[in-house]
């Protein structure tokens, strides 16, 4: 059995269309976890009356992103029936058949994490996987090079975040759970994903199932977006900061090869600092 978990915290109007696209989906064995983190909207109430199939666990506004998955990867853990999780985010929409090609894919690729295929509400590609070059302190993404014949199947990645991820439940059982404790917002799937790589597993981007996605809706996308003195130092410091200086340094330290680190680093840092001001300065 596949267990769907979601992190939520308010946004019902976005909670409530990823549940809808889930009802509508061609494959039906699977169980969804909605984490609520203390949501001050009418989440929990709607979930419970307009869908009382969803399992809601409820948090008290401390959990994260990290935590709440590892609540609901936690339930999973103790059901005798549990074969995957898939960690989806609330501001997604699967395709119908999205689950269907998870399954799949997973039956040519057993103990391999799969991530999604995301696209927008127009069907344009956004991410398609890729590869962190330590080396040369770079991220390449397939899409930038892939031919649109290309975009099918499975194409081998060495990360992936967790919006629409994939994951054998025995990989926890071998390597753990999210690091909540060191990245509790952000970076946790990343570190997730080379972690597993570590101890052998594979992953994949999907082609095939395709996940549409609101990536404007993301906390360091308004920080970018509405620049000020105050957001440019959530930026670097603050828990939704996508720029968090420590947690890229914590991330840094575990991943990358040492013999690359100081460069990886050192490159990291001048971005994240400077990214944000030269974003400002020049692209007003």
């Amino acid at each position: 059995m596949l267990y769907i978990l979601i992190p939520a915290y308010n946004r019902w109007e976005y909670t409530s269309k990823c549940l809808i696209a889930l009802r509508n989906q061609k494959y039906k064995l699977f169980r969804t976890i909605v984490i609520d983190d203390g949501s001050t909207d009418e989440t929990n109430s709607k979930l419970r009356t307009d869908f009382p199939e969803v399992i809601l666990i409820q948090g008290n506004g401390n959990l994260w992103w990290t935590r709440s998955i590892n609540l609901g990867v936690e339930m999973a853990l103790k059901q005798c029936d549990a074969s995957a999780v898939l960690t989806l985010n609330n501001d997604t929409i699967p395709e119908p058949d999205f689950i269907a090609q998870m399954i799949n894919a997973s039956k040519n690729k057993p103990d391999a994490i799969l991530g999604a295929f995301e696209i927008d509400e127009q069907k344009k590609p956004i991410f398609g996987g890729g590869y962190i070059n330590w080396k040369r302190a770079r991220t390449v993404h397939l899409l930038d090079f892939l031919d649109r014949s290309d975009l099918h199947g499975l194409q081998r990645v060495n990360y992936f975040p967790g919006r629409g991820l994939y994951i054998p439940i025995n990989i926890f059982r071998i390597i753990g759970l999210f690091d909540d404790k060191n990245f509790p917002q952000y970076a946790a799937d990343y570190d997730f994903t080379h972690r597993a790589i570590r101890a052998g597993f594979e992953i994949f981007c999907n082609y095939d199932a395709k996940l549409v996605c609101f990536p404007k809706e993301s906390g360091d996308f308004s920080q970018r977006a509405n620049k000020s003195l105050c957001n440019y130092f959530n930026h670097l410091f603050g828990i939704k900061g996508g720029g968090n200086l420590i947690i890229f340094t914590r991330y840094a330290f575990r991943n990358c090869p040492k013999k690359y680190l100081p460069y990886f680093y050192i490159n990291g840092i001048i971005r994240r600092i400077f990214g944000y001001l030269y974003d400002w300065i020049f692209k007003k």
